[in-house]
This record gives C-alpha cells, structure tokens and sequence, in this order.
C-alpha cells in the first residue's frame, strides 16, 4: 500500500514537472544600456530635437523589447537592481531586440 502511494506522488511530480514550462530569470543592464546611447548622441553633436527624437525613439524600442522578453513566461529582472547570483545575463539579447524595434520604425 505504502509504495502505491509513493508510485501516485512521484508520478504526480513527474506530471507537473513535465507539463508545466520552466520559468527562467534573467537580468539586463537597462540602464547601463540607455546611458550608453544616451552618450553617444550627447557626443555626436547633432541636431538636439533630432537626438530627443532618437532617445525617445530608443527608449520606446528598449519598453518593447523587455516586454517581448517577457512574453513567453520569461522573468527579466533590471540588472542594477538585484543582487542576480546566477541568473544569465541577457543584456546582449536586449540590444539586439532593440536595434531590431528601432530598425522596423523607430518609435511605432
């Protein structure tokens, strides 16, 4: 009887793990990201409506793209706020979503 029982709650286990998805947690340096581009238009000495444009721009496609992070049950956790252990560092993956927001049309 005891080892049925333990048969039906490891096979219980087994189900929930296989059946519910994984969640994973990762980080992003957000704002080290920003101040980057924010930098490099304060120092390309260009039209400054133009270069408000483009960090407006930016700063939307950076909103979007943490969102379509977040979207299939990613955790994404603003690097400078958390003490992060071991979570993977997606930051990479946070620049290439925007420059691939701001390439489909800026501040859509």
């Amino acid at each position: 009887m005891l080892a049925l029982v333990v048969a039906l709650l490891w096979a219980a286990w087994v189900s929930r793990e296989l059946s519910e998805p994984r969640q994973q947690i990762v980080t992003v340096r957000l704002a080290e990201t920003i101040a980057a581009f924010v930098d490099a238009e304060a120092r390309a000495e260009q039209d400054p409506e133009a270069s408000q444009a483009r960090v407006l721009a930016f700063l939307q496609a950076s909103e979007r793209a943490v969102a379509e992070m977040g979207a299939d049950g990613r955790v994404v956790l603003v690097g400078e706020a958390v003490l992060a252990g071991d979570a993977p560092d997606a930051t990479d993956e946070l620049r290439v979503r925007i420059a691939r927001q701001l390439g489909q049309g800026g501040g859509q």
